[in-house]
């Protein structure tokens, strides 16, 4: 599409390359075009679409994808089955008898009938006409919000528009004419939106593949699970199916995370678009993610990106942009249009070049997020989200490479450079591989005031404390100086705590793992107990009461203890004994090795740590979260 689409500079090109790609269907097309030659408003509407309608693809075999969708629909009302279940089902299904379905797509033009279309146009300009919600708005907005025959890609040519509207419009259809708060927009769509999560009650599956999506409006009627996107464009058609104005909104990936996401946003009567939070979940207009760091926001969109299609026409390198996108980031988040230095020695072989962050994909990533282009010799970018880690890259020939040193756009639009040689190298100790939010760090804090107790009776009464906890960053192990030995030994947390800690152990003089019989608190379950000593660090011991909480062993006999492990409740991402590392520094061109370590307690040390340079902490042991740091000059972790 985007080559045959060389050259087309305006409505009128885009509307001949429209017709003469279509081939037999022009005809289809042409049929529209007459049936409004009277209506002029309506006729821009349908050149518009078809104009358009070269970036849009459906499956070829409609035959193979209704055949898929009549089993989707069976697994789904399986009630035996659950979400998980039926995703897994269906995963199966689409890669063992579906398989071919995506790799033969056509362009929309090609095969839409004159009837659909007419269609489609006709029940959106109806809807637009006497909805009270969808009235004061501009032709433009209308356009943009509600006349498209689809909301995205291999989305069925049937009657979503009235079955959706259909399944989900008691609630609405039964507020009274007066009610001007309900039928405002913002009203509007938070009854819908309700009515949906009451209907279909969204679970939202994120963390695996799912067969092919739900893009029949059979399907879309009756889902069990999905992606946030999944639900998203749901709730976007069925909004529009009513005449509720609303788009997809998504960014590709947040600032401090490998993840993306993507809500709907809808304009309130004020005129001002109105972001959700969370897919169907959460109500209407919910505060926005206010922690998140944003570098990037799209909208969906069905009008084609023109610059986008100018960029794959005549790019060297070609990556595989949307073109059915609108940057809408500065709507989002103070940006910056950006003029980086780039290294001087690299002879770039396309004038594109790319902005990108550091993601986890084994070890760091980039992942690319928007164009750019050479000018002046600097690397220029524009609408860059701030308080953000990026890099340029380049095509250099034979693939994208590094053509800047990493850089952070600060809040107040500074560039800083990230280098290896900027400083001397220091010493570290590293205690983490990926950044705390708040929540770690709560649930870190209620380790201050836990005392180490032991005992020779059971119900610790005549206790010695040996230990307190001071510092919410403990050693590995908790030195116990006493020549004493006891019986009992227990964690004892302080008030207020519930007693959160991920897990305990009991070690001798010699380093030695001491087993006894699993104890603690007459408030805590036995399954509450195991959780402190199962090995598991996302398993939790926590009771149900703020106070009076403890854990511990009972050795059957007096024991001396040396020392004692207590790992506070976290994400796992803690460096943890045993687990091999390695740390990575970015320098000048590539990532550099400065050595593994197999930690031999809860703390790295390195000495060869460039000050001022991006780091990176792998675990080759377990786990995903990982995320690029700096240290500054007072010795603490800057995270990114």
């Amino acid at each position: 599409m985007a080559v045959m689409l060389l050259g087309c500079g305006n409505d009128a090109m885009y509307l001949k390359y429209a017709l003469r790609s279509a081939g037999e269907n022009r005809t289809e097309l042409e049929k529209v075009l007459d049936y409004y030659k009277n209506d002029k408003l309506k006729l821009a509407a349908a050149k518009y679409l078809i104009a358009n309608m070269p970036a849009h693809y459906s499956y070829a075999d409609t035959c193979a994808a209704n055949s898929y969708y009549d089993i989707a629909l069976k697994v789904m009302a399986d009630t035996t089955m659950t979400p998980e279940q039926q995703r897994d089902s269906l995963r199966y299904i689409s890669d063992s008898e579906f398989s071919a379905l995506l790799s033969k797509t056509v362009p929309d033009n090609r095969i839409i009938t004159a009837d659909y279309l007419i269609y489609s146009i006709d029940h959106a300009f109806e809807q637009w006409r006497t909805r009270p919600w969808a009235k004061h708005l501009s032709y433009a907005e209308f356009r943009d919000w509600l006349l498209p025959y689809k909301n995205v890609d291999l989305q069925s040519f049937d009657a979503w528009r009235d079955t959706l509207s259909a399944n989900f419009c008691d609630s609405i259809s039964r507020v009274p004419a007066y009610d001007y708060k309900r039928l405002s927009v913002y009203g509007a769509i938070d009854i819908v939106r309700n009515e949906i999560h009451t209907l279909r009650t969204p679970r939202v599956l994120w963390e695996e593949r799912s067969g092919f999506k739900m893009l029949s409006a059979a399907t879309l009627n009756h889902m069990t699970y999905g992606s946030c996107y999944d639900y998203v464009n749901m709730g976007v058609l069925t909004f529009r199916s009513l005449g509720i104005p609303a788009v997809i909104d998504q960014v590709p990936v947040w600032g401090r995370n490998s993840e993306g996401h993507s809500w709907f946003t809808f304009p309130s009567d004020r005129g001002i678009e109105t972001p959700t939070m969370n897919s169907l979940i959460m109500g209407a207009g919910m505060g926005f993610y206010p922690y998140e760091r944003i570098p990037k926001v799209f909208r969906t969109t069905y009008a084609v990106n023109r610059d986008r299609v100018k960029y794959l026409n005549t790019a060297k390198y070609k990556h595989k942009f949307d073109v059915c996108v609108e940057d809408v980031t500065d709507k989002y988040n103070r940006t910056s249009d950006l003029q980086i230095n780039v290294h001087r020695d690299i002879k770039l072989k396309d004038k594109y070049v790319y902005i990108a962050m550091y993601v986890n994909g084994a070890g760091p990533q980039t992942h690319i997020l928007d164009f750019g282009v050479m000018r002046h010799g600097k690397a220029c970018f524009s609408k860059i989200g701030r308080n953000m880690l990026y890099v340029a890259l380049g095509y250099d020939g034979n693939g994208l490479v590094e053509i800047s040193d990493p850089f952070i756009l600060r809040k107040d639009g500074r560039v800083d450079y990230l280098s290896a040689n900027a400083g001397p190298v220091i010493s570290a100790d590293i205690r983490r591989k990926y950044y705390q939010n708040n929540n770690v760090v709560y649930m870190r804090s209620r380790l201050r005031g836990a005392q180490i107790q032991a005992s020779d009776r059971a119900d610790f009464k005549d206790c010695d404390t040996l230990f307190t906890i001071e510092n919410i960053y403990i050693p590995d192990k908790l030195p116990i100086d006493t020549a004493k030995a006891y019986r009992y030994w227990r964690y004892m947390s302080p008030d207020d705590s519930y007693g959160s800690i991920a897990e305990i152990s009991f070690f001798d003089a010699a380093g030695n793992l001491l087993d006894g019989k699993h104890i603690a608190c007459a408030k805590a379950t036995h399954d509450e107990m195991e959780r402190a000593f199962d090995g598991n660090l996302l398993s939790n011991f926590e009771a149900d009461s703020t106070s009076g909480i403890w854990v511990g062993m009972d050795f059957g006999h007096r024991t001396k203890v040396s020392g004692i492990r207590v790992i506070p409740r976290s994400d796992d991402n803690d460096v943890c004994v045993g687990n091999e590392y390695e740390l990575l520094c970015f320098d000048t061109r590539r990532w550099t090795s400065l050595g593994y370590r197999k930690a031999d307690s809860n703390v790295l040390h390195y000495d060869n740590v460039p000050r001022g340079a991006l780091l990176w902490l792998r675990n080759y042991t377990r786990g995903h979260d990982e995320r690029p740091f700096i240290i500054k000059e007072n010795g603490t972790i800057e995270w990114w």
